[in-house]
């Protein structure tokens, strides 16, 4: 299983930027998958997630902002992220369970991207 991202990049507050994640030697549609963000200083956080069903979940700080979604021809997960704002700049990583279930917690998913950085300027 490898997990691969792209799209981070430095942009100003109130911009977008769109990460994808391309998935090796496994099936995005029915794998549970999320994005979690780690800031400098700060512990690894959950920011958005989606189960093998496709039900979509979110982090409070991505609600209205941030939408997660699969590209099952191309087995790619992405993450569209607008209105973005200084609190936001972190890196950013995939990650994927060995289950249809989604989950909130880093701890229960499987297979990890390098991740990418997200500089958000104000």
């Amino acid at each position: 299983v490898q997990l691969v991202e792209s799209g981070g990049g430095l942009v100003q507050a109130g911009g977008s930027l769109r990460l994808a994640c391309a998935a090796f030697s496994f099936t995005v549609r029915s794998t549970a998958m999320g994005w979690f963000r780690q800031a400098p200083g700060k512990e690894r956080e959950f920011v958005s997630g989606i189960s093998g069903y496709g039900d979509t979940h979110y982090a409070d700080a991505a609600k209205g902002r941030f939408t997660i979604s699969k590209d099952f021809g191309k087995n790619v997960l992405y993450l569209q992220m607008d209105s973005l704002r200084p609190e936001d700049t972190a890196v950013y990583s995939c990650a994927a369970r060995s289950s249809r279930y989604f989950s909130q917690y880093d701890s229960e998913y499987d297979s990890w991207g390098q991740g990418t950085p997200v500089t958000v300027s104000p």
